[in-house]
């Protein structure tokens, strides 16, 4: 597993975090029913919080975050405000992939798929969970990892 970039939450933060994932949206509870089981070995978390934002999904290892958007995300500043909230994180290192929530309730499998595959292409050369890659270079020497 790779070292996790994303900036610590601020005070306060981790509890608004526990919050949230009590009182996730439909959308939200679809989707994490399909990517909370590692689907081809890609993790996710959900309602992650980081500095002073909190991401509805995020993948470590791919340095992903995924933001299932409802209609609010189109009213007054919001737009704005999540384009400087994803250029924040992009400067961090990690990017954001925002999916309509009528798109999940519309075909939440889809959606996750999606999400699944985008996240395995964005995952480092000898990650677990990349089936038909060579091994790393400490399984290839006999090393401590688990076999694939």
């Amino acid at each position: 597993m790779l070292k996790d970039i994303a900036p610590k939450p601020a005070s306060g933060y981790v509890a608004r975090a526990r919050k949230l994932r009590k009182e996730m949206t439909l959308p939200e509870v679809l989707l994490w029913r399909l990517l909370r089981g590692q689907p081809q070995g890609v993790k996710f978390r959900r309602q992650h919080p980081s500095s002073r934002i909190g991401m509805d999904f995020y993948c470590l290892d791919a340095r992903l975050v995924i933001e299932v958007d409802g209609i609010a995300h189109d009213m007054g500043d919001n737009p704005e405000r999540d384009l400087n909230r994803d250029a924040w994180l992009r400067s961090n290192g990690i990017d954001t992939v925002r999916i309509p929530a009528t798109d999940v309730l519309k075909d939440v499998a889809a959606v996750a798929d999606g999400i699944v595959r985008l996240a395995l292409s964005r995952l480092p050369l000898h990650h677990p969970a990349i089936a038909g890659r060579s091994p790393s270079p400490r399984q290839a020497r006999g090393g401590f990892e688990k076999e694939l």
